[in-house]
């Protein structure tokens, strides 16, 4: 990807699920309005050539980066993705069984509020909706819970998705090795790593 730096770097996106019940495990840039991501597949994603596809994590403390880019049969529309993100056990979990190959794909990510789920959907707080008071705010009615309004997420993937098998975690001294993430420093002015 030696043209790297000609490309403009998107991290106009909510932050990255993982979903584990495919043939592969899924890589998912989530998204809060579904026609920008159709949008961003349709017109770059679309054209990306799959065994171009890098996907680089770069540790630092209790955070990463999530970094992504390809060679395009479109040039003049690609874009190439970045996010800084603090580390989750589903982060986790990816990183210890992708075995070197996963799907992207986009998904749609919306918050919910009680009016919106069935009774047995949980809550941030991990109680369920039918344990909130719908009367009162939505509070909850555990006595030892300090929720005080209902609050829950779904995420939608959509069906296109891509086959990735240049995946790398990085740590700090490994950056100036790889011309992805050194390019996405370099024009981010990350300055943790300057």
């Amino acid at each position: 990807m030696s043209s790297q730096s000609s490309i403009p770097w998107f991290d106009d996106f909510v932050g990255i699920a993982y979903r584990y019940y495919d043939l592969r495990m899924n890589v998912v840039p989530l998204f809060t309005d579904r026609k920008e991501a159709t949008s961003i597949w349709h017109d770059a994603i679309h054209f990306w050539v799959d065994p171009s596809i890098k996907i680089r994590f770069l540790e630092f403390d209790d955070k990463y980066w999530f970094i992504m880019g390809a060679d395009s049969q479109k040039p003049d529309t690609n874009i190439s993705f970045f996010k800084e993100l603090s580390k989750s056990e589903n982060y986790e979990r990816f990183k210890k069984g992708h075995g070197g190959e996963a799907y992207i794909r986009l998904g749609i990510y919306a918050q919910k509020s009680l009016s919106d789920v069935k009774k047995d959907a949980v809550c941030d707080c991990s109680h369920e909706a039918q344990d909130h008071d719908e009367g009162d705010d939505d509070v909850c009615l555990f006595n030892n819970c300090t929720c005080k309004k209902f609050s829950s997420f779904q995420v939608n993937l959509l069906k296109r998705k891509k086959t990735i098998t240049d995946i790398k975690f990085l740590d700090e001294k490994d950056v100036k090795n790889d011309p992805l993430v050194w390019n996405c420093i370099n024009i981010n002015k990350f300055s943790k790593l300057k």
